[in-house]
């Protein structure tokens, strides 16, 4: 870029921001220029949208950071626009996933066969009897994946529609959905409002599932079985079961104290046979796995959902938690396996935050009030155990 026109781009920067020192770039540095200073105005979003609206016609973006204590500018050169997705590849995986979920979901009357090939032909031939689950765990994912992508709209910021995974060898036929953010949030509050969006969506609509669910399951008592699982229990499902029965389950036989139900909640032992739990119904199932769900996404780690509230609220300095939390999950697999393998996939992929082009804005005090509500949330939606063997 020539002399003249990084005089002309400079002109545009000091109309919101006080230059103290300018270094020229290039296209190999990955900006044209930075300017470290000041901006003049506290209201740092106006002054990026009025900054951006400026350098619009050059194709660059400008990028707002903090370093070393200082404001810095960068003009970068806009990245092109995303390709248009191909919708075709999300309308298959939702439907192989609606099959799926149905499924793991089937309740064929008689007894199993012992094989596996026998235990999925009788589920196949009983598929459409798991309509309950899929469209109350469908519709939960459904609605947390929408949340995202319908924000993401509405800060113009792309993003593609849910992939829907088909899993059915997993307990609740599928891995989940994800959408992927084609380009990058504006600032802070964009970044928290995709963040948030999701799992306020998906809780609105799992919390109503879990309670008709609990409404139609049943208490029994709980028996050793090799093949089979208690559900764990977080403060939200345990307030639940005891709001529908009147009782905290799973109840041991006998009466027990503080110190055993805070050593159950936290290490899923013992497991108290002969006493109460519910015989979960699958739509209770499904309100049930949508708050595991929310709780998985709201671990305050990388992109995650908890990530991006985290670091919305707390910068850079959100960083300094991630080997914190990856020793908890590491800690909990000891009572649960599966946390080992959440700790390695976040010690590889969750050290890296979605940094918005706006790094100096931060969030309004109704965002913080919200983060602050979030972290409460996902305190309560946690689930130490989530899964405890009946195995004697």
């Amino acid at each position: 870029m020539s002399t003249p026109e990084i005089e002309e781009l400079t002109r545009f920067v000091s109309r919101v921001f006080r230059i103290e020192d300018v270094t020229s770039g290039d296209l190999q540095k990955g900006f044209f220029a930075r300017y470290r200073g000041q901006l003049l105005d506290e209201d740092s979003a106006s002054l990026y949208d009025l900054l951006s609206d400026s350098l619009a016609p050059y194709n660059i973006i400008p990028l707002f950071k903090i370093e070393d204590g200082r404001q810095v500018i960068y003009l970068m050169p806009k990245p092109p626009e995303p390709k248009k997705d191909n919708i075709s590849i999300n309308i298959i995986l939702f439907v192989l996933t609606v099959f799926s979920v149905m499924l793991v979901g089937a309740q064929p009357e008689g007894t199993m066969p012992d094989d596996l090939a026998g235990q999925l032909l009788m589920l196949a031939k009983n598929i459409f009897t798991g309509w309950p689950f899929a469209l109350s765990l469908l519709g939960i994912l459904l609605s947390h994946e929408l949340g995202h992508y319908f924000m993401s709209r509405h800060h113009k910021t792309p993003a593609t529609l849910p992939y829907f995974i088909p899993f059915p060898l997993s307990p609740l036929g599928t891995m989940g959905a994800a959408i992927i953010m084609r380009g990058v949030p504006k600032n802070k509050r964009v970044l928290f409002d995709i963040g948030v969006a999701g799992p306020i969506a998906g809780l609105v609509v799992a919390i109503p599932v879990l309670f008709l669910g609990l409404k139609l399951s049943t208490l029994g008592a709980i028996e050793p079985n090799p093949n089979g699982f208690l559900e764990g229990n977080s403060l939200l499902y345990l307030f639940a079961k005891y709001v529908t029965f009147g009782q905290l389950l799973p109840a041991p036989v006998e009466p027990q104290g503080i110190l055993y139900w805070l050593q159950y909640f936290f290490t899923g032992h013992p497991v108290p046979f002969g006493g109460l739990d519910v015989f979960i119904h699958p739509v209770a199932f499904a309100g049930w796995a949508g708050i595991l769900v929310t709780a998985l996404n709201l671990i305050p780690v990388g992109t995650l959902d908890g990530g991006h509230v985290i670091y919305a609220l707390f910068g850079d300095k959100a960083k300094k938690a991630f080997p914190f939390i990856v020793g908890i999950l590491a800690v909990l697999g000891f009572f649960w396996s599966g946390w080992w393998l959440w700790a390695a996939l976040l010690f590889w992929l969750g050290r890296v935050n979605a940094e918005p082009l706006d790094q100096i804005t931060t969030l309004d005090s109704t965002r913080r009030l919200i983060a602050v509500a979030m972290i409460i949330i996902f305190v309560l939606v946690f689930m130490p155990v989530p899964f405890m063997t009946l195995a004697q």
